[in-house]
Formats: structure tokens, sequence, C-alpha cells
């Protein structure tokens, strides 16, 4: 068999295999480059709240109260505990959330979570899990290398690497070390 054969079974089995991982990675790559702008795994939601009854004393408030005051806002089992983080401040802990109420005013915010729909899973992922996955995504990054240097003799001539290709794969070079450059 030909190397030039070989060389574009490897690339397009390769390819075909890790096509699942390339997206993954790829979802997850872009999520984790704007984590300053939301958070990639979790959708969260605060909504202003108001409880007219509630005691203005800590003294008055015990579990029974709190849960009582949860349900209010959120599933009555979802209800998980509580503590006053400041003088005059409640907090109580539920189920993918939380509730701080101001004492005095009965005025607060009910703070939720939901998991972002295919950005949890790809993320979870990337964030490499378990034992196995590391081996897995190890092949990947080995198998990467493959596909990009068995890609750049694909074509031949003036369209292949001794050509366009040369000057693609040279600016493909470049751009990251610029960025490198300008970043330190």
């Amino acid at each position: 068999m030909k190397w030039r054969k070989l060389n574009r079974i490897i690339h397009r089995d390769l390819g075909y295999f890790f096509f699942g991982m390339t997206v993954i990675y790829a979802l997850s790559g872009i999520a984790l480059n704007h984590i300053d702008d939301w958070d990639p795994s979790y959708i969260i939601r605060n909504e202003q709240i108001e409880v007219n009854d509630l005691p203005g004393e800590q003294s008055k408030i015990n579990k029974k109260k709190a849960k009582e005051i949860a349900s209010r806002f959120v599933g009555e089992d979802d209800f998980k505990n509580y503590y006053f983080p400041q003088p005059g401040q409640l907090k109580i802990f539920v189920e993918d959330g939380s509730i701080v109420l101001n004492m005095k005013t009965g005025r607060g915010t009910l703070e939720t979570s939901t998991k972002r729909p295919v950005f949890f899973e790809v993320n979870y992922l990337h964030y490499n899990p378990k034992n196995l996955w590391t081996w897995f995504s190890d092949i990947y990054a080995v198998s990467l290398i493959l596909i990009a240097v068995s890609g750049l003799f694909i074509l031949r001539g003036r369209q292949g690497i001794t050509g366009r290709g040369a000057w693609l794969t040279a600016a493909g070079v470049i751009v990251p070390l610029l960025f490198l450059l300008f970043y330190l």
C-alpha cells in the first residue's frame, strides 16, 4: 500500500471516529472561552420576592417556619436548611437554589439554577470526570495531532503542502504565536 493511500485512510477514519469528541470539545471550548459572560453549565434565575408575615426576630424562626416560607416559592420537599448569614438576614437553602430575605422588610431574592441543556453535559466531559475518560481524551489528543499532520499531505501540487497549503499552514502557526507574544 502506498503511503499516500494509508495517509488518507488514517486521516479519514480518525476524522470519522472522533467526530463526536471534536463537537464535544468545540462546544465546551466556546462555552469556557466566555465563562466571564455566562455560566456555561447552569442557567441562574433571580426573582424578587416578598414575605408579608415574616417574623422580625431570628428567635421566632425555626426549621418548621423556614420550611413553610420556602414552600411558598418552591416545592414542599425542596427545603434543605436555613441559617442567618448576618443579623437581620435569613437564608434558606432549597433544591437547586436559595432564598435570601431581609428580616425587617420581608423582601428578598429567590435564586434558582437549572442545568443548561447540552452545555452542562459537554462541560462535564471537558472537565475530565473519570480515569477511563482521561485515557480516551489522551488518545483523542494524539489522534488530533495525527489528523492535523496527515491532513497536510492529502493534496498534492499547487493546492498541497508544497504550494498554497504551505502558506496556509504557516499562517495557522504564526497567528497563535503572535497572540502568545502579544499576551505574554
